[in-house]
């Protein structure tokens, strides 16, 4: 089967950086299902792994969201069927979905929306399970109108997870929804996933929520430099509020910080329950197929930015190298295996 891997640790200006090889097709086991995978999205974890992991010179196929079609399924897969057309953001120490075909756990797994195409349905798996479990999960967000309201704010909005986050808490929550974002494009597209208030996280950023929330933020999801906004965020989050994040800080916290108004901290990885095989993992399954069902009902709407052509080597090297700018705005897809 064709696939995209690389075999060193290389900036991605490099040609070898990203590769076009032929690979063994996967066969179905167990709760496993064999996906021929007809769309992909690039996410910020793919470069990560990239620059961080060095494979010495084995074929690693990277890639954490796709759409495509089940063509066969292991012995005891009981959710769906050969035929059955899917997305899923997939496992972190599996192989990913660069290749023509992909084994993935069907407990990971959901129904592709039907209003969305393969491309369309590739760019929401990792972005809205990410968000769903942050905002719901962790952060422990109440859904429905009639639950208490409260301020979200959303630090870094305009990309693919935040994108999610607004939807979902201006959609399914009663909370006034804050987006953070430093363009004029970056602060429409936030506006136009439903932020109620969209402030510069630029400049000072206390000021910039208190002008729109003087009374401070019950939860903050902190997306994107977050040992840059530590001490800000703290300042906002009102007396037990709650701080969840995503990034990976490059500094340490001060989590003292927080004490004197008894805050609480919630990292989240939506890889946890794949790569732990928790006894909750099915959650994504269900997660993924209420995404669907409130996508098809427009509650939702698809991230997709821009659609960088075939799944191969050299476009997937584009697809990187935007990602590392950190200036992207929703989610990047490829679709088809070609030239």
């Amino acid at each position: 089967m064709k696939a995209v891997a690389y075999r060193r640790s290389l900036p991605i200006a490099d040609p070898q950086s990203l590769l076009d090889v032929e690979l063994p097709a996967p066969v179905a086991q167990g709760r496993d299902l064999l996906v021929k995978v007809e769309a992909i999205s690039v996410n910020p974890v793919d470069t990560k792994v990239r620059q961080r992991t060095d494979p010495a010179g084995a074929d690693k196929v990277l890639g954490w969201d796709a759409a495509g079609t089940v063509v066969a399924v292991g012995a005891d897969v009981t959710l769906f069927k050969p035929g059955d057309a899917v997305y899923y953001a997939g496992a972190i120490d599996r192989p990913g979905s660069n290749a023509e075909l992909q084994l993935v756990d069907e407990r990971i797994v959901g129904r592709k929306p039907g209003t969305l195409d393969f491309a369309q349905a590739a760019a929401m798996p990792l972005t809205t399970i990410t968000a769903w479990e942050l905002l719901f999960d962790r952060l422990g967000v109440a859904r429905g109108s009639s639950a208490r309201s409260g301020v979200v704010l959303v630090v870094g909005g305009a990309g693919g997870v935040g994108s999610m986050a607004i939807q979902l808490a201006r959609r399914l929550t009663n909370q006034t929804v804050i987006g953070t974002a430093s363009r004029d494009d970056s602060r429409a597209w936030v506006k136009d996933m439903g932020a109620h208030h969209v402030v510069d996280h630029r400049g000072d950023l206390v000021a910039a929520v208190k002008a729109v929330a003087p009374q401070g933020v019950d939860y903050v999801l902190s997306l994107t430099h977050t040992e840059q906004h530590f001490p800000a965020l703290v300042e906002l989050l009102k007396p037990q509020g709650k701080l969840g994040l995503i990034d990976d800080p490059t500094t340490l916290l001060d989590i003292r910080l927080m004490k004197s108004k008894s805050l609480s901290l919630h990292w989240e990885l939506m890889y946890t329950r794949a790569l732990y095989h928790t006894e909750d993992m099915q959650a994504q399954h269900r997660i993924l197929d209420e995404a669907a069902d409130l996508i098809d009902a427009g509650v939702l709407r698809c991230t997709l930015r821009e659609n960088l052509g075939a799944i191969n080597a050299a476009n997937l090297r584009r697809a990187h190298a935007q990602l590392e700018s950190a200036s992207t705005i929703g989610k990047l897809v490829l679709s088809g295996f070609g030239g």
